[in-house]
């Protein structure tokens, strides 16, 4: 292996071997020369003069691509898709004057992408349920841990660890939904011709336009789709790339929110991500242990997020029937969103089946805080020992603003509930009782059972047959 050129990190780094092979120039090319077998057959099951012993020859070379002799003919020709043809003859003269018969070059590019995509998101959608299931375990685990709740990044009332968990869960669920749409929705490009048109099929098949809808079904179907896109130019439409992007975006999204609350659980103490027995977190400070994991996450999901717009401005800027300033940007564009997204999808559910939880230093924060927002249940219970509610409400006020002094000024302890047991005032609370931690998390709990049941479960069931991947998790 040279070290001595520029490699992306995306393949040498981050992504599976799985998502590597499959934007790999190996499975592009001999997907192309699949796309030209397809062809040549439909062609022959509708009646023009190609051969059996011509299909067969070409069905024999689809995996031998001579990378060398291609990138020959593309240096003198300056066109990937006639240099891959001539390449492709070169290894099947019977059949040589058949290859590409009546097709753009979009026939192969187009429909190569397509089918690339759909099984690059069959791919995100097995590690998408990877990381639910992890969640969904973790959540039920931690269904009533009381935790510290927060708005604005402000101490908030109470809620559990498992409920906290259901929401990066819920926004993977809707991701999930998306793929699904996305999959359903993906078509074939079809054989439609030079702009759309059909015009060269139409030539060959002497004006027989049903069979030259016949064709367009038939590629299709050979290629794993139900159907071809109604209308295309020489191009289908760049806003399916931009539809597919923009789910992808979607789950950076939900993985880099995810994994930001983690980062700032991990800095309190509360929750880390795993770390590994030899693992260094600093090169200096030997006692970090930093959320490296949770940082790649946020570091690949704010790339894929930024490849959405480019996606989006190449769909909004394609001229009339098509322009090529499509091309360059998408060999880069589609890849890495995939391979990135599959990198962060990975570390997620690595990070998610290794959480490590500590209760008492999540306790300890949630009583910190715990007396100023139980101070309602407080007066209620006072008033109800047959307080007067006003001068109670007082008391409480005089107090509070007494124990946050102590805890702003002197950086002391929260002694609040301290100063109320000592106030005659409220001689008839049960403290323990009134300030109990599970009694301010509502319906928590119950919310994540009824999530769990009524909206995880469902969907792992549907996907119960599903094989289970894991893929290694890189440097």
């Amino acid at each position: 292996m040279s070290h001595e050129f520029y490699e992306t990190p995306l393949t040498a780094r981050y992504a599976s071997d799985e998502m590597s092979r499959l934007w790999s120039a190996q499975r592009k090319f001999s997907t192309w020369r699949r796309l030209w077998v397809a062809l040549a057959e439909a062609e022959a099951e509708l009646g023009l003069p190609v051969t059996k012993a011509q299909i067969e020859e070409l069905r024999a070379h689809v995996d031998d691509v001579d990378f060398a002799v291609a990138d020959g003919y593309e240096r003198r020709l300056r066109h990937d898709v006639m240099a891959h043809v001539h390449a492709y003859g070169d290894v099947c003269p019977q059949a040589r004057a058949i290859i590409h018969l009546g097709a753009t070059s979009c026939y192969v590019t187009d429909n190569t992408d397509l089918i690339l995509m759909r099984e690059g998101l069959g791919i995100i959608q097995d590690r998408l349920l990877g990381v639910i299931e992890n969640l969904a375990s973790f959540a039920q685990q931690q269904r009533a841990l009381p935790c510290l709740g927060f708005t604005h990044l402000q101490p908030a009332q109470p809620t559990t660890v498992g409920k906290r968990a259901c929401l990066w869960i819920y926004d993977l669920a809707q991701d999930l939904a998306e793929i699904e749409h996305r999959l359903g929705a993906l078509q074939a490009r079809g054989a439609k011709g030079t702009t759309g048109t059909q015009a060269s099929f139409l030539e060959l098949f002497g004006g027989d336009h049903a069979k030259v809808r016949q064709l367009d079904e038939l590629v299709a179907r050979k290629l794993g789709f139900v159907s071809s896109y109604a209308v295309t130019g020489q191009t289908y439409s760049r806003k399916v790339d931009a539809q597919v992007l923009s789910t992808l975006s979607g789950i950076a999204q939900s993985a880099h929110k995810a994994t930001n609350d983690l980062r700032i659980l991990q800095s309190r103490k509360e929750i880390e991500e795993p770390f590994e027995t030899e693992q260094i977190g600093s090169s200096a400070m030997a006692y970090k242990r930093n959320p490296m994991r949770s940082e790649r996450i946020a570091g690949l999901a704010r790339f894929v997020i930024s490849l959405e717009s480019s996606a989006a401005q190449t769909a909004a800027t394609q001229w009339l029937e098509r322009t090529l300033d499509d091309s360059a940007n998408r060999r880069l564009t589609l890849p890495q969103a995939f391979l990135s997204t599959d990198a962060l999808l990975t570390l997620y559910q690595n990070v998610a089946s290794g959480l490590v939880v500590y209760p008492k230093v999540i306790e300890k924060h949630l009583r910190e805080e715990l007396p100023f927002m139980a101070t309602e249940n407080i007066l209620m219970a006072a008033v109800a020992a047959g307080g007067d509610r006003q001068d109670l409400h007082e008391r409480i006020r005089r107090h509070s603003l007494a124990a946050a002094a102590v805890v702003k000024q002197q950086g002391g302890e929260n002694d609040l509930l301290e100063r109320l047991r000592t106030d005659m005032a409220f001689a008839q609370v049960n403290f323990d009782d009134t300030v109990d931690p599970l009694r301010f998390v509502g319906r928590a709990p119950e919310q994540v059972d009824e999530f769990l049941a009524e909206i995880v479960a469902p969907i792992l069931k549907r996907y119960a047959q599903r094989t289970k991947t894991s893929a290694e998790l890189r440097v």
